[in-house]
């Protein structure tokens, strides 16, 4: 009895955190992390940042320790989830169209579309594609946004490229290099992951702080 107690435990994965996403699924289990949180709408909730950053940091301690992780696979797995991801979702957007984000019930993804949006008016379809990479929600829903508004495909796939190295290998090689710099680094793996994930959301904050003043003094001025 104790046993199979012992084995449901072990099966049990909190899909919120990314040492328990590593632990369960490895490599196969980054690759599938990134493709869902970049190209399906399901995958806004799942912790990308923080993933890709735990990753890389026990990357560093893996020859020590034994793990299965190796930094070559890591990339590979993060670096094709997310492309791969993102040219999924981008597609989805260009056939569903604009309704597929108008008939969600969350809160968070709509929010994450108001950004996108803005992002997209802001700084163009460039600039904002690649931003949006590092902005949690925002990086989940501004793929089919971009397919939905019919930002030309070459364009999206050349920038959403561009923004996903940028982001996964970043990411990886910023943990990576944090744990080959710091002996024993994953004893302290629970209070650097919710650092990365505050760092994380900054971007999602600072937007909001900014669009908040603005409707402010608009509301003065009027």
């Amino acid at each position: 009895m104790a046993t199979s107690v012992n084995a449901a435990t072990d099966l049990a994965v909190n899909v919120l955190d990314a040492h328990s996403l590593l632990a369960a699924f490895g490599v196969l289990g980054i690759a599938v992390v990134m493709f869902a949180e970049t190209g399906l709408l399901v995958g806004f909730f799942l912790p990308g940042d923080s993933l890709l950053f735990t990753a890389g940091l026990l990357c560093a301690g893996s020859a020590d320790k034994g793990s299965a992780l190796s930094l070559p696979m890591v990339l590979v797995a993060s670096v094709a989830g997310a492309l791969a991801g993102a040219q999924v979702g981008y597609l989805i957007g260009r056939r569903a169209g604009g309704a597929l984000l108008a008939r969600s019930r969350s809160k968070r993804l709509r929010e994450g579309a108001e950004r996108a949006e803005e992002l997209l008016a802001k700084y163009g379809h460039a600039k904002a594609i690649v931003l949006a990479r590092f902005v949690p929600v925002v990086r989940t829903v501004l793929n089919p946004l971009a397919g939905a508004l019919k930002v030309p495909a070459g364009v999206f796939t050349l920038w959403q490229v561009v923004g996903g190295l940028v982001w996964t290998v970043g990411l990886v090689l910023a943990g990576y290099a944090l744990g080959a710099s710091i002996p024993n680094v994953d004893r302290y793996l629970l209070p650097i992951v919710a650092l990365i994930v505050a760092v994380s959301l900054l971007p999602l904050a600072i937007e909001l702080l900014r669009s908040r003043r603005s409707a402010r003094r608009q509301n003065g001025s009027v």
